[in-house]
């Protein structure tokens, strides 16, 4: 399969006329799937309401069908045609953070969605990004747009559009290219079927902005029970992983430069996965720096990147110190937990 780069500029008016936008959009009328950029990250996307469109997403990732999707809309008019009922505190959400890294969990209509976008369940996962491209992309099409993050399933999520290139060129439609992201993790995924709403996945909006809209939050026993079934889209495997082993450590720079001099006298090559304060310490094969420690946003942005450039290098090993599970730092654990799949080290 050919697959066509639309580069396109977010800042030029009346983007959902820009004739790349409309390319693009006729391929995902035509139930192809074709890649495109959000706040977030960047997201393969394909007609919700089609088997066929949503198969073909499944396909290109490598993605396991019991993980349900994700469903883009352009305007919230769009929600009423496969959402039984908004109830008040999904409303409140919507209203302060839409468009944007939010992710709203509602009961669904019976077959107005592709049964295999929701794998089945009786509820959808529903958000808007924030970002010109994706909105005039969505509203092009006129159609809601299942999306997971462009990327094979179990890598590191796409923040640019060669990101995507490198991972599916050839197993898609086309890529419209439309910078970098912003955010840099996914959406923060809430259920609002429940009388208290429950955080499944951190994301870009944190549990204490949620809290001063709605009131109480609860969050998913999955996040911090490895022996609970998460239910949120994306979280039920192992993620974002790199491709050598990844070890998170919790302890000092002292203690994983020991690490580090353990296994690089057994000869093996040894990364760091460090922020800028720190970078400067570390002496192993491969140090980078992913944002700024005082500044976790700049750690959320990098994350992903980061990750993918572990991949350019030539490592048995790579261990990352860890962060404090606050605000979007609850967000960058849970990611950095799923792209390890081991034991954190405990020093």
């Amino acid at each position: 399969m050919q697959t066509q780069m639309w580069t396109v500029d977010k800042n030029v008016d009346n983007l959902k006329t820009y004739p790349q936008i409309m390319e693009a959009a006729q391929k995902l009328k035509q139930n192809e799937v074709v890649a495109f950029p959000t706040e977030t990250v960047y997201g393969l996307g394909g007609n919700a309401e089609s088997d066929e469109a949503v198969s073909k997403i499944f396909e290109a990732k490598g993605r396991p069908g019991d993980n349900p999707l994700i469903i883009h809309i352009a305007n919230r008019e769009q929600i009423h045609s496969f959402v039984k009922e908004i109830p008040e505190q999904a409303l409140r959400l919507m209203d302060a953070f839409w468009p944007g890294p939010l992710t709203i969990i509602l009961e669904k209509k019976a077959g107005a969605l592709s049964e295999k976008a929701t794998a089945g369940l009786s509820t959808v996962a529903i958000r808007m990004p924030d970002h010109p491209v994706a909105l005039a992309l969505i509203e092009g099409t006129g159609l809601p747009l299942a999306a997971p993050s462009a990327n094979l399933s179990g890598k590191p999520s796409p923040t640019t559009a060669a990101h995507v290139a490198d991972d599916l060129t050839g197993r898609i439609s086309g890529i419209v290219d439309g910078g970098a992201t912003g955010v840099g993790l996914e959406s923060t995924v809430v259920d609002c079927t429940s009388e208290i709403p429950v955080i499944l996945r951190p994301g870009g909006v944190t549990k204490e902005q949620l809290e001063e809209v709605i009131g109480k939050v609860s969050a998913d026993p999955a996040l911090t029970d490895e022996g609970q079934a998460p239910k949120a889209p994306g979280m039920k495997y192992r993620h974002y992983a790199p491709n050598s082993p990844f070890y998170l450590v919790d302890g000092s720079k002292e203690e994983i430069q020991q690490l580090v001099n353990e296994k690089r006298n057994e000869g093996q090559r040894v990364g760091v996965m460090t922020t800028k304060e720190n970078k400067r310490f570390y002496d192993a094969n491969v140090v980078i720096a992913c944002g700024e420690r005082a500044r976790l946003e700049t750690v959320a942005e990098a994350l992903y990147d980061t990750l993918r450039a572990f991949n350019q290098e030539d490592l048995d090993i790579i261990f990352g110190e860890v962060f404090p599970e606050q605000g979007v730092g609850q967000a960058i654990m849970n990611r950095l937990s799923k792209a390890s799949g081991l034991p954190i080290i405990n020093k």
